[in-house]
Parts: C-alpha cells; structure tokens; sequence
C-alpha cells in the first residue's frame, strides 16, 4: 500500500499525494495531488500565488499553471514529519490533473522515506 503524504498551505490541509514517481539519484519524488474542498485549483493556486508574491507560469485559457516554489507549502508524511528539500512546486490543469514535486530531498531522509524508488532506481541499474 502506498503511503499517503499530506500537503499543507500556512498549516491547513488541502490535499494529499502517494508520491508515486521519481528520480531517487536527483532527491526527486512527485505526484499526483487529491485536493481536499478546493473545486478549482487553478483559481486556488493563481490567487494565492499572486497574493503571495509567488513567481508562476499559466495558460490562462486552459487553466494550466505551473508555480515556483512555495515556501509555505509543508508537506508531511504519516508520523507527522515535515518532507524538506531544496524546493516544491505545483503544476497541472483543471481538465486533468495537478502534480507536486519536490526537489533536492537530502540523503539518508530519502532513503529512508522512500526506499521503494531508491529500490526501483537501482534495479533499473542492474
């Protein structure tokens, strides 16, 4: 069973992710987001990224937006511990879907988060 990471904007929650992808060598994990009471994302997201002061690129008429990091954007997993790594971002569109990633997640939190794509990664190796 995957885990599930909840993802938090100024500590309220407003979705989760499982994390499925990866580039373990990098210190990358993405996913896709479940958005929890947040019925368009790319208005949520483009209001508060503008309020904000945060740098973000969008196709306005297809609703696709794509953000820098975001500082207050936390994310954690099922203990309660804070995910860092040198940066987030949110992309995607509202006729499909909207993905997280984090960058530059340091070793051995990594590793010890996500063993299963350290795993994949140097089964690929082989």
């Amino acid at each position: 069973m995957d885990r599930v990471y909840n993802i938090l904007l100024d500590d309220k929650l407003i979705g989760t992710t499982t994390f499925e992808k990866a580039d373990a060598p990098m210190g990358i994990v993405f996913g896709q987001i479940k958005f929890l009471d947040i019925e368009t994302p790319y208005d949520f997201i483009k209001s508060y990224c503008k309020k904000n002061k945060i740098d973000f690129d969008e196709y306005p008429n297809d609703k696709v937006i794509s953000t820098r990091t975001i500082p207050t954007l936390k994310i954690t997993n099922d203990k309660g511990q804070e995910i860092n790594g040198l940066g987030n971002q949110i992309s995607g569109m509202d006729s499909d879907s909207y993905e997280l990633t984090i960058e530059g997640i340091p070793y051995p939190l990594y590793g010890d988060e996500f063993p299963h794509h350290v795993k994949a990664n140097e089964e690929r190796l082989r």
